[in-house]
């Protein structure tokens, strides 16, 4: 079967094919909504798939997913292997809630062992507005051109507004030097503000990660003070496990 994003993109094509393309997408969103429209507030962790559980970014992971959970979030990834799988152990050790929004490839991509629960989606952009959509703030570990895509694609969000005070977290200082010199570069070039670097927080402190969470996710959102929404058996959908 063809990839979808590809034929998607790849031009026109007939009115019927185009329209289900349109369906197709809309299934996604629609099984999307369905899944974690009752998970809870959510932070998603970002990163690379290719960490295995001898690294050391798998262990930060690891320690983020925990913390999360501490501060009363659902902790939501890509739902793969590497970082992901480390954050939803992470949550899943520390008996809170974990969520993953997996992806459909041609070398298969399957859900990790730590999930509570988990959507699959064809669509790669489906995909990145579910993980917007249900979360209060990003946490972006090392990764690969996947990770850039959604830290760029969420500064990008919050740079022109069109979602408000989302707090980013990147961990790990010495990765993340060369793309915060690349910033700098456009801040002298003028095709980015000086107070854009003042969308991230870079760290490799645990507690001051949290802290920034804790300020400008659940203080700003009254996140302590929100009702996860109640499921409701006549339209077939179900809490997610306590």
């Amino acid at each position: 079967m063809a990839e979808p994003d590809r034929v998607l993109l790849e031009g026109p094509h007939s009115r019927f094919q185009e329209l289900r393309l349109l369906l197709r997408a809309g299934r996604d969103f629609i099984r999307g909504f369905r899944a974690l429209h009752f998970v809870g507030p959510c932070v998603t962790v970002f990163g690379s798939a290719r960490f295995d559980e001898h690294h050391r970014y798998y262990a930060m992971a690891r320690e983020v997913g925990g913390a999360l959970v501490g501060l009363g979030f659902t902790v939501m990834t890509g739902g793969g292997p590497g970082v992901m799988e480390a954050a939803n152990r992470g949550a899943r050790e520390a008996g809170g809630r974990s969520v993953g929004c997996n992806i459909e490839l041609p070398f298969e991509q399957t859900p990790n062992a730590y999930l509570d629960r988990w959507v699959t989606t064809e669509y790669f952009w489906v995909r990145k507005v579910l993980l917007v959509k249900y979360s209060y703030a990003f946490i972006v570990m090392p990764g690969g051109f996947g990770t850039l895509d959604e830290l760029t694609e969420a500064l990008t969000l919050i740079q022109t507004r069109k979602i408000l005070q989302f707090p980013i977290v990147l961990m790990g200082r010495d990765y993340w030097a060369p793309f915060i010199a690349m910033i700098r570069a456009m801040v002298e070039a003028g095709t980015i503000s000086a107070s854009d670097l003042d969308l991230m927080l870079v760290t490799d402190s645990l507690p001051d990660a949290m802290a920034h969470i804790e300020l400008h996710a659940v203080q700003h959102f009254g996140l302590k003070r929100r009702k996860v929404p109640r499921s409701r058996k006549i339209f077939g959908e179900r809490p997610l496990a306590e």
